[in-house]
């Protein structure tokens, strides 16, 4: 059976699992956890998340379960009429990120879940993710237009 098909099921399931226990954002912010770092399980899992990993493993489904987590996370989010977005800056910059998602919610009307990082090889700016919505306005990205720039300019001449 394809795989989207199983963890789109699976993740289906396993939201509704949340909504009736009541946990949903709790089980969220795990899932998100682990997603960024698989490596670190929580001393204490929330235990919808046990019951899913329990059920993956005893129907041979634990090689789909990544998937299944960022299924269920974006339909958690539609399901609360919300967004994840990321923003990653050169610096800290507690004030930019909350700017953005007051923008996003106020033209949207979604509440946005923003998750940060520092990434010094931007330079300078920042790079802001949500959706399928990418604003690059990094300094990095400049500099890589501008040389591209000059290239295609060099290459005509030549």
């Amino acid at each position: 059976m394809n795989s989207g098909v199983i963890s789109s099921r699976y993740a289906n399931a396993f939201l509704r699992l949340t909504q009736e226990s009541g946990r949903g954002e709790q089980v969220c912010e795990q899932v998100r956890a682990l997603l960024r770092d698989p490596e670190s399980m929580p001393e204490k899992m929330e235990p919808d998340l046990e019951k899913l990993i329990l059920l993956l493993r005893r129907n041979g489904r634990e090689d789909h379960l990544k998937f299944i987590l960022r299924s269920f996370v974006d339909r958690y989010y539609d399901s609360v009429n919300a967004r994840l977005a990321h923003l990653t800056t050169a610096v800290p910059s507690p004030g930019l990120g909350e700017k953005l998602c007051g923008l996003v919610a106020e033209n949207s009307g979604l509440r946005v879940v923003l998750e940060t990082s520092v990434d010094p090889d931007i330079i300078g700016g920042f790079v802001f993710e949500i959706d399928d919505y990418l604003l690059d306005a990094s300094v990095r990205s400049n500099i890589e237009a501008i040389r591209r720039q000059l290239i295609e300019k060099n290459n005509r001449i030549v």
